[in-house]
C-alpha cells in the first residue's frame, strides 16, 4: 500500500510498504479521510518524544473495515467507522484507576504506531466505532479532536451560565466554543491573532472575537478561561482573565521546557482553580454521538482535503497557518476530495 512515512526527523516521504494484516481481535481500515494535528508536526520536526521512526502518521481518522483479524465478531467488512486511537496497557497504576490517558506504558495509532496517512490502517476492533447516519468520513475524521474537547469539558466544574474565554481559534478552541455554547454558556469570547480563524469563530457562534482579551472590554473577566493556544504569553495572560472563584484550564500543549508565570496569591486568595486536560478518556463514544448529532459545524472546520502524494503541502500548508482542519484523502484522486466516497 502506499503511506506517508517521516523516515527521520524532518525527511517525508510517500512510498509504498507493506499491507498490514490484522491480529486476533484487530480490523484494517481502509482509511477514507486523515486530519493533520499539531501533533504531527511534531513527530515530523523530532519534538514528540515517544515516537518512533520511521513511523506513518495520522492518528484523526475514519474509513470503512476491510478485513476482520481472528476473534473479530462487533463489526463486518464495509463498516463505517471513526478509529480511538489509544492505545492503554490496561494493567498499570492509573489504567487500574481509570486514569488510561495518564498510562505508564500510553501508546497511540498514529503517535507510537503507524498510523493513517495511509490506504489502510490497523486497529484493534475495541476501539472502532460504527458511524451515525449521515456523518461523512470527513466530518468523522473530526471525532478524535471532539473526543479531546469532550475530556477538556470532563474536567471543567461546569455551571450553568457562566462566561468563556478561549485563546486560539484554530481546531480545539472552535469545538471547545461550540461545546461551551452547547454546555449552557451565558456569553464564549474568542481571542486569537489571525483574524481570518475570527470570522470563523463567529460564525460558529462565537459572542465576541478579539486579537487580545484586552480589546474585549470585559470589566470583570471569565468565569471560566481556556487556552488552546500552548503558548506561553496567552497562558500569562489567561490566568490574569479569570475571575474570582473560576476556573483555568491547559488545553493547548506548551512545548516541555516551556515554564509560565503567576502569582501563587491570586490563586489562593481568590481560589482559582487550574486544571489540566490531556487526550482522550472515555469520551469517545459520547464524541461520536455528538458528531451524529450535529452539536459541532464540523463542515466549516474542514478548509482543504489532499490526496496521500500531497502530504508535505499538507504539512506545509499547516505550518503556514492558513485555512482550518486539514486532511488527508488516502484512497481519493485529486479530482474527488470532499470526504465522500
Amino acid at each position: 500500500m502506499r503511506a506517508a512515512v517521516i523516515e527521520t526527523p524532518g525527511k517525508l516521504s510517500v512510498t509504498t510498504v507493506p499491507d498490514p494484516e490484522p491480529g486476533p481481535g484487530e480490523v484494517v481500515v481502509e482509511v477514507d479521510a486523515c486530519g493533520i494535528c499539531g501533533t504531527d508536526i511534531h513527530i515530523v520536526d523530532g519534538d514528540f518524544a515517544p515516537a518512533p521512526y520511521p513511523i506513518v502518521p495520522g492518528h484523526e481518522f475514519a474509513g470503512r473495515v476491510a478485513a476482520l483479524g481472528y476473534g473479530v465478531t462487533s463489526l463486518r467488512v464495509g463498516d463505517a467507522v471513526a478509529v480511538d486511537p489509544s492505545l492503554f496497557c490496561g494493567s498499570c497504576h492509573y489504567c487500574a484507576l481509570g486514569r488510561g490517558n495518564l498510562c505508564e506504558d500510553w501508546n497511540a495509532i498514529g503517535n507510537t504506531r503507524d498510523g493513517a496517512c495511509a490506504e489502510y490502517a490497523l486497529a484493534p476492533a475495541a476501539n472502532c466505532h460504527r458511524l451515525p447516519e449521515g456523518v461523512t468520513a470527513a466530518r468523522a475524521a473530526l471525532i478524535e479532536p471532539l473526543s479531546c474537547a469532550v475530556r477538556g469539558f470532563d474536567r471543567l466544574p461546569r455551571r450553568l451560565g457562566e462566561h468563556y474565554l478561549i485563546y486560539g481559534a484554530g481546531t480545539m478552541g472552535l469545538l471547545m466554543a461550540q461545546l461551551a455554547r452547547r454546555g449552557g454558556a451565558t456569553s464564549v469570547s474568542v481571542v486569537d491573532l489571525n483574524e481570518e480563524r475570527l470570522e470563523v469563530a463567529e460564525r460558529l457562534g462565537a459572542d465576541a472575537t478579539a486579537t487580545s482579551a484586552e480589546a474585549l472590554h470585559a470589566r470583570h473577566g471569565w468565569e471560566v478561561v481556556v487556552d488552546c493556544t500552548g503558548v506561553v504569553a496567552a497562558i500569562e495572560d489567561g490566568l490574569g482573565r479569570v475571575r474570582p472563584g473560576g476556573t483555568f484550564q491547559q488545553f493547548g500543549v506548551a512545548p516541555g521546557e516551556a515554564t509560565a508565570s503567576f502569582s501563587p496569591f491570586r490563586v489562593y486568595n481568590e481560589e482559582i482553580t487550574i486544571v489540566g486536560s490531556m487526550a482522550v478518556l472515555h469520551s469517545y463514544s459520547r464524541a461520536v454521538e455528538l458528531m451524529g448529532s450535529g452539536a459541532v459545524d464540523a463542515d466549516t472546520m474542514i478548509s482543504d482535503a489532499f490526496p496521500l502524494d500531497s502530504y508535505e503541502d499538507a504539512v506545509r500548508k499547516f505550518r503556514a497557518g492558513t485555512g482550518r482542519k486539514l486532511q488527508i484523502l488516502p484512497n481519493s484522486t485529486p479530482e474527488s476530495q470532499d470526504g465522500t466516497r
